[in-house]
């Protein structure tokens, strides 16, 4: 659709002009000579820019400026005039122009502050849309999930997003813990700020210090420039740790440090920096295991885990099973073009008996898989394209353990990978250190 602009000029050449030099443009434009037909015209249509001129017999340029903006707020309004001066140009813009035009001038001046106007039309629309996405995908009560256990998880998360409290987020791999994360910034005082992801396990020891804290040029052998930290990065706004529990001992001091006090040194740094931040950190594993075990200190867990939400896997939600898979379906024909409906009454059926080691993650990735491969309006056993018996297939001594079924399924992967472990922890939706730890 053409971008509407209304011409308002009391010279009818100069209007009859502005119009084709903005058709010509592709703009569909419409031309008026006074001020009172412009206010008609507004009442009859919708225009993304108004071009008026200032000084007009009975209804002037700042009436019509004043009506476009009672009857279309979002469109922007551009003033023209002979009588120019910084007083009238300062007054324009303190009413809300958008722009202000000194005639003579050149169409190519009338071009530039239309486009700019379209421009900022646009991006504002586009700004609008994105706000509206992320509020869609993170707000508390539009996190999926219709079981009793998800259920308490959102009042848990609605509640420590108005603190501005750590909190340590559990759960195994694939349960969601990076976007109960997200949900819990968006709805916080912070949500405005930035948020700074980082996964601990997927980052070398060697790097892991310099990327968290930052360092200063010439801290090591090619540190040609000094950088900042991800701690400063997040500062404003909130910091997620991922896979906390990977974080090296060496680390642990300096990481209890910042927590403590809000202060971090760059690697090679005298001095510390104060920062403003949140941190939510989140693990698959014990702490207090490691804890007991010394791996992992017994004060940096209680600075962490000031509030704690443990997310439940799959298993223990099967009511959301269904739900999760019809969605992904959902977004993922609508991505592909593709008209699915759902899911047979076999497709159905492995959906509910499979145990799902990998979680939310790995049903994600098993249905979009299958709208990929589907060929017909529903999507069949065979397109799920994996080989497990359902559980309640099986009974008595002959039911797989959790860890013989996830041992199967990462072994099945990494043949379909050829071996790649790379590949492999993409479609498992875990790290490689990860995938090494549980494939050994």
């Amino acid at each position: 659709m053409k971008p509407r602009v209304l011409v308002v000029d009391n010279d009818p050449e100069m209007v009859s002009l502005l119009a084709r030099h903005l058709e010509g443009e592709g703009r569909a434009a419409t031309a008026v000579t006074s001020g009172a037909e412009a206010v008609a015209a507004l009442e009859r249509e919708e225009y993304d820019v108004v071009l008026t001129d200032l000084v007009m017999e009975g209804v002037d340029g700042w009436a019509v400026l004043r009506e476009a903006q009672r009857r279309l707020p979002r469109a922007r309004v551009i003033l023209m005039t002979a009588f120019a001066s910084l007083e009238t140009a300062i007054e324009a813009m303190r009413h809300g122009a958008w722009d202000y035009l000194t005639k003579p001038f050149k169409l190519a001046e009338v071009s530039l502050a239309v486009d700019r106007a379209l421009d900022d039309l646009r991006l504002r629309e586009e700004n609008r849309r994105l706000r509206a996405e992320v509020e869609q995908r993170f707000s508390f009560d539009r996190l999926l999930g219709r079981s009793k256990a998800m259920q308490a998880v959102f009042d848990r998360l609605r509640a420590v997003a108005d603190s501005d409290a750590t909190v340590l987020l559990l759960g195994e791999s694939g349960t969601g813990k990076e976007l109960a994360a997200r949900a819990i910034h968006h709805g916080s005082a912070r949500g405005a700020g930035p948020f700074v992801p980082v996964n601990c396990a997927a980052i070398p020891e060697t790097l892991l210090e310099s990327e968290l804290f930052g360092h200063e040029k010439g801290a090591f052998t090619g540190a040609d420039r000094r950088r900042r930290g991800l701690f400063a990065e997040a500062s404003g706004g909130t910091l997620f740790l991922d896979e906390v529990g990977d974080i090296p001992p060496v680390l642990q001091a300096k990481l209890l440090r910042a927590l403590q006090d809000k202060l971090v040194r760059p690697v090679g740094g005298s001095e510390e920096i104060r920062l403003d931040f949140r941190l939510i950190g989140a693990t698959h594993r014990d702490l207090l295991a490691l804890v007991g075990e010394g791996k992992f200190r017994e004060d940096l867990y209680y600075r962490l885990a000031v509030i704690p939400v443990r997310l439940p896997s799959l298993r223990e939600r099967p009511d959301d099973i269904l739900l999760l898979a019809a969605h992904f379906l959902a977004r993922a024909a609508d991505a592909l073009g593709k008209p699915l409906e759902g899911f047979d009454e076999d497709a159905t059926a492995w959906l509910l008996g499979h145990r799902w080691p990998g979680n939310v993650r790995e049903l994600e990735n098993v249905v979009e898989r299958a709208a990929t491969l589907a060929r017909g309006p529903r999507v069949t056993r065979a397109d799920l394209g994996t080989e497990f018996v359902p559980e309640t297939a099986l009974g008595g001594s002959l039911r797989p353990t959790l860890a013989e079924l996830e041992e199967r399924y990462i072994r099945r992967v990494l043949e379909e990978t050829g071996g790649d472990r790379v590949a492999a922890a993409k479609i498992l939706g875990v790290s490689v250190r990860t995938l090494q730890r549980r494939s050994r």
